[in-house]
């Protein structure tokens, strides 16, 4: 659980590097912005997860990055 976390706090710190919001990672932006080219290349390199980006993005939307004690 713990290598997840960094792997996803590191995602988060390259897509605010990249202009994106801090607490977003950089596949949720790319379908949230539709960048469908961008998309496609994340969801080729996960392609043992269906639909990489937009499973982020319903990840993000449902804030299960977060400690329980922080979710609604």
């Amino acid at each position: 659980m713990r290598a997840k976390q960094v792997l996803i706090a590191v995602d988060q710190l390259l897509n605010t590097l990249l202009g994106g919001w801090a607490d977003e990672t950089f596949s949720a932006r790319c379908y949230r912005m539709n960048w469908k080219i961008l998309v496609n290349i994340i969801d080729t390199i996960f392609f043992w997860q269906k639909d990489h980006c937009r499973e982020s993005w319903l990840w993000e939307l449902e804030r299960m990055d977060l400690p329980l004690e922080y979710r609604k």
